[in-house]
């Protein structure tokens, strides 16, 4: 089996449960900013619609297509004009609400804490995220993963975003480490897993969905939960 000496990972839908921290959140601003009112949209419904806008923004977002700025502001005027709002009827001051609240959620996906201190005596432990700096380390904080890593790469302090594997090559740099000695965790195959491939980095897919979809070419191995990483590592 080959030998590693740095970990990298992911945060967001890897080690912080996005999803659950989102939900949370959305479901306190529907309330906080009295959306019962127009009639129009559920909160279940509001989630759902804000989920479905938001994957396809940042997908835009990771692709260089629109901004920080953009995505942050069009992400709930979309969700909510989706859902039957006059643009003018949307709620001044919701995203600022929502960029607040959400990284002080603590949700983390099963296993993350035990995972990470049975790998952290062993390997260099480091996040690579095209989160925004700023909010990331919120997150790290309040779900209290700080202690866990050294480096933490944000595609807003280095210039790039995955996949452009020149964000990976920033982080081996500064670690110091050749690309055969890491190997790279994430959710998202072409981000994670294809950024990491191109950049001569080992791959884990973290699916929890398990997910059928087919990808080629393979990462070099697929999970599902992350207490399997203690038998590849």
């Amino acid at each position: 089996m080959k030998t590693y000496t740095h970990i990298l990972f992911d945060l967001d839908h890897t080690l912080w449960d996005f999803e659950k921290n989102s939900e949370e959140t959305l479901y306190t601003l529907y309330e906080q900013f009295e959306l019962a009112k127009h009639g129009k949209f559920t909160c279940d419904s509001f989630y759902r619609k804000y989920k479905f806008v938001n994957v396809r923004l940042w997908d835009l977002y990771n692709k260089g297509k629109i901004s920080q700025q953009e995505l942050r502001h069009r992400r709930f005027v979309k969700t909510l004009t989706g859902l039957g709002l006059a643009e003018h009827e949307v709620p001044e001051g919701i995203s600022e609400a929502y960029t607040s609240l959400c990284p002080t959620k603590t949700a983390v996906f099963p296993h993350t804490y035990e995972v990470l201190q049975y790998l952290q005596p062993k390997y260099g432990l480091h996040i690579i995220t095209n989160g925004f700096k700023e909010v990331q380390q919120i997150k790290m904080s309040a779900a209290m993963l700080h202690d866990y890593f050294g480096e933490v790469v944000t595609s807003e302090c280095c210039g790039y975003k995955k996949p452009d594997q020149r964000m990976f090559h920033h982080l081996l740099e500064r670690v110091n480490v050749r690309p055969e000695e890491c190997l790279m965790i994430g959710d998202n195959y072409e981000c994670d897993v294809e950024g990491a491939r191109n950049a001569g980095i080992d791959q884990v897919f973290f699916n929890p969905e398990k997910s059928t979809t087919r990808r080629r070419p393979k990462p070099t191995y697929e999970i599902s939960c992350l207490s399997e990483l203690k038998q590849i590592l």
